[in-house]
């Protein structure tokens, strides 16, 4: 499969991309995909979530009346859970989501995702290009010229470029990522994944 390259104003370039059939032309698997983006949004969760039990509420111990004889339940002190103020039964504590997947699944995952979007023609591949200055209504008029604007966008670029990233994160749908940041769920959530030719080059000398 071959992809044009174009140029931010939208134009062709002339040059043509084979894209590596084992990156992008795979028999995708739905369940590695699955397990991969299940873990990458575990690790997000923070697990802080906590609320005080009955041995960490401040308050007496007495007994707050006798045990038999008032025809009404037994209770011990007023930090009991029955009671509003009380100390929570089985309450949330703090813990860790994380998850573990083997590499060889999370490559497959990678790569049936980018087969996913070069089979649904949501891949682009863009010449190389730099921003003099972070400036979002610049970054804004290359979406429209290359008729993405309103799609959830995903640019990955080779190296960290700090003109390009301010550029983009005031606009809602759109992300800027390198080529090492790239993850399964990133790609699975754009509508319009696009490469920086250098770093397609870089991923495919890669594998």
């Amino acid at each position: 499969m071959e992809l044009e390259v174009v140029k931010i104003s939208g134009e062709n370039t002339g040059k043509k991309v084979k894209l590596n059939e084992e990156i992008f032309g795979i028999e995708p698997n739905d369940h590695a995909i699955y397990l991969d983006v299940k873990q990458y949004m575990a690790n997000r969760r923070q697990g802080t979530s906590k609320t005080r039990e009955r041995g960490e509420i401040a308050g007496s111990t007495k007994k707050i009346k006798r045990q038999k004889g008032t025809g009404t339940a037994r209770f011990g002190d007023i930090k009991n859970p029955i009671f509003r103020g009380g100390g929570r039964t089985f309450g949330p504590r703090p813990r860790t989501y994380d998850g573990k997947v083997n590499r060889k699944v999370k490559e497959l995952a990678r790569k049936s995702a980018l087969t996913y979007k070069a089979r649904n023609n949501q891949l682009m591949v863009v010449e190389d290009f730099t921003l003099e200055a972070p400036k979002t209504s610049d970054f804004a008029d290359i979406q429209k010229n290359l008729k993405i604007d309103g799609k959830k966008s995903l640019f990955v670029i080779n190296e960290r470029n700090k003109n390009l990233y301010l550029s983009s994160r005031n606009l809602r749908n759109s992300k800027v990522l390198t080529l090492s940041e790239l993850n399964t769920y990133e790609i699975m959530n754009a509508s319009a994944l696009l490469f920086v030719e250098s770093s397609l080059d870089v991923l495919q000398k890669k594998g």
